[in-house]
């Protein structure tokens, strides 16, 4: 019984969820920055006349496809970097939510009272 104690303990040490660092997270979302204005830089530098050749589509083709997923990939980072940061701790929100429950439940009584008389 303790060998599957012990495993169990290992298992539960080995999946337990690990948070990047903050730096790891600035850091990707700088290079993607970096990305996304090479691309449009690659992109500026081309002129209408040299993609007549389809030869040539090749480096602006490549820009523009790496442009838009590092500019997506920035927005999806982003965009849970903000959600992360206005989620109320857990504690908050179980009082929040009892906070509301206990003025619907006191809502309903004055309800349930006024119309008795």
């Amino acid at each position: 019984m303790t060998e599957a104690a012990d495993f169990e303990t290992l298992v539960r040490r080995a999946l337990a969820p690990v948070e990047p660092p903050e730096e790891l997270a600035q850091h990707l979302e700088n290079r993607l920055v970096e990305l996304t204005e090479l691309a449009a830089e690659e992109l500026e530098s081309w002129e209408l006349s040299a993609m007549r050749d389809p030869r040539n589509w090749a480096r602006p083709m490549a820009a523009a496809v790496g442009g838009t997923a590092a500019a997506a990939a920035l927005f999806v980072v982003q965009a849970r970097r903000r959600r992360n940061t206005r989620r109320p701790p857990p504690a908050q929100r179980f009082l929040g939510a009892a906070e509301r429950a206990l003025r619907d439940a006191a809502q309903d009584a004055l309800r349930a009272v006024t119309r008795e008389r």
